[in-house]
């Protein structure tokens, strides 16, 4: 009996071991969510090698004064706007609206978009990229981006940001994709430490 309690102790004990070494770092369910993707290489945008030596992405720490209420101005005349990418591809939008919104007590906007043929389980998308004085340092030189969804939008028109859920473009991992490139227009002069930081591609 003795024999069979010591077997079911040890087995206890190297099923936690193992689980804790298989659980996914993060500090809130975006970051848990973010790095098991990245862990999955069916889904992924790493590369092989990146993926072999991924331990979990780097995120700025979660502050919830990265966490806004915005103001949205819907501008349904908006002309079509074909974003450039990083290949000779164009992503094609239209301008959903203008968001204002402040942090540390300054005011900023910025446009959000809307895929202008989106596929069905992406009706609601809506597309915030955005660029702010960390990029190139402490974040990728390309600038970030947020999902946020009409379903989001408040009846009052305001709607939340949280910038603690911005992250890279898969350009930021593998050269392999076509992202959209960030319009200067929804530069903020100011550091958004949050969200996902920069990544440094293996060697």
């Amino acid at each position: 009996m003795k024999k069979i309690l010591l077997f079911v102790f040890i087995t206890t004990v190297i099923s936690c071991k193992s689980q804790s070494k298989r659980a996914v770092l993060g500090d809130s369910d975006f970051q848990r969510e973010m790095n098991a993707k990245f862990k999955d290489a069916s889904k992924s945008p790493l590369t092989k090698k990146g993926l072999k030596e991924f331990k979990g992405l780097a995120f700025f720490p979660i502050d919830d004064k990265y966490k806004v209420k915005a103001t949205l101005e819907k501008t349904p005349d908006a002309p079509i706007f074909n974003f450039p990418t990083t290949t000779s591809r164009i992503a094609v939008y239209k301008k959903y609206g203008i968001l204002s919104f402040s942090i540390k007590g300054e005011s900023f906007k910025l446009s959000i978009y809307k895929n202008v043929n989106p596929k069905p389980e992406y009706a609601n998308n809506l597309f915030l990229p955005f660029l702010d004085t960390t990029n190139g340092k402490t974040s990728y030189k390309g600038g970030r981006f947020i999902d946020l969804y009409t379903t989001d939008i408040k009846d009052d028109g305001t709607i939340i940001i949280d910038f603690n859920k911005a992250y890279n473009p898969y350009c930021a991992y593998s050269d392999r994709y076509s992202c959209p490139i960030t319009p200067q227009d929804n530069y903020l002069d100011t550091e958004i430490k949050a969200g996902v930081m920069a990544y440094e591609k293996p060697e």
